[in-house]
């Protein structure tokens, strides 16, 4: 099972087992995860073609979602298909490389979506705050380099985490107590000092999600001063409606991603089955909502995904 090289041993391939504790109940808790999937990618796919063939739709705003949808469709597809491998046919099996690239592109683009939830945000904070510089200062160049940015971002600082796991010896067992390979689920099964690691994990994770979400209080908490300062109640329900698609999906992601996050590395009373449903819903529940929000809030997309569906029936 195990092959060995000069300095380190590492498993030729490892055991995911899903939900320890849940595992008679894993062909129930497929279903809704089956479904959810379906929806993310029935609804990010209708809204990536929604907003490339409606050029109405081809604002910073709609630009940054196209990007977050893009990330949410590699996210779930990362994940959910070999989640329901493993509990329709048993198939926790996972080779090394594969796993190793798995948390690649599950770390990196839950990054690149944090990034692109700041865009969006400073586009609210730019059309609110500076309503008749918006097309000035958001153009597509600076949109478009601002979405470069922010993937060159995601794959700098991620890019080392599979190095630095490969570089460890595994030599306690190639069991994995989860549904899908994650950073630090593989730093627990390691047998050789992990602190400098985890260190950077840390500090990754903060100059990322957190400087992220600092930057989005900051971008509201101005927008909400101006806001307060317009003459009539209308007019400040009017702009505040502006917002609230992205306000609910800031909270979408960052609830259980802050969740996951905690309990990982302090919550060590948190039941392990509660951690890996959480951190299963924050890589399935965001893609899967995103568009159904932006769908019922902006009339724009609501009113062209109406005539698609008509469409499509007749």
């Amino acid at each position: 099972m195990l092959t060995y090289n000069e300095t380190n041993i590492h498993p030729s391939t490892f055991i995911l087992i899903g939900i320890p504790g849940l595992e008679a109940a894993h062909i129930w808790i497929s279903i809704p995860f089956c479904m959810g999937y379906i929806l993310a990618l029935v609804g990010n796919s209708s809204l990536l073609f929604i907003i490339k063939t409606d050029s109405s739709l081809h604002e910073p705003m709609y630009l940054f979602l196209c990007m977050l949808a893009v990330a949410d469709l590699v996210v779930c597809t990362t994940a959910v298909p070999k989640l329901l491998s493993l509990f329709w046919f048993h198939d926790g099996e996972i080779r090394f490389e594969a796993c190793l690239t798995q948390i690649f592109l599950i770390h990196s683009c839950s990054t690149m979506e944090s990034g692109f939830l700041v865009g969006m945000a400073f586009d609210r904070y730019v059309a609110i705050c500076n309503p008749l510089r918006h097309s000035a200062i958001l153009t597509r160049t600076v949109t478009g380099a601002m979405g470069l940015a922010i993937v060159l971002r995601g794959a700098a600082f991620l890019s080392p985490h599979p190095f630095l796991l490969r570089w460890l010896p595994y030599c306690k067992t190639n069991i994995i107590s989860h549904t899908y390979c994650e950073f630090m689920a593989l730093i627990k099964i390691a047998c050789a000092e992990t602190s400098i690691r985890r260190a950077y994990s840390l500090i990754v994770a903060f100059l990322t999600g957190g400087v992220d979400f600092i930057l989005i209080i900051c971008s509201y908490v101005l927008i909400l001063n101006t806001v307060f300062h317009l003459p009539s109640k209308d007019a400040r329900l009017k702009t505040l409606g502006t917002c609230g698609s992205h306000v609910c999906v800031i909270l979408v992601f960052y609830t259980p991603a802050f969740f996951s996050f905690l309990t990982h590395r302090f919550g060590h009373k948190v039941d392990a089955h509660v951690h890996i449903l959480v951190a299963n819903m924050y890589l399935l529940v965001p893609p899967m909502l995103d568009p159904i929000i932006y769908g019922v809030r902006t009339k724009k997309i609501r009113d062209r995904f109406l005539k698609l569906f008509h469409f499509q029936r007749l």
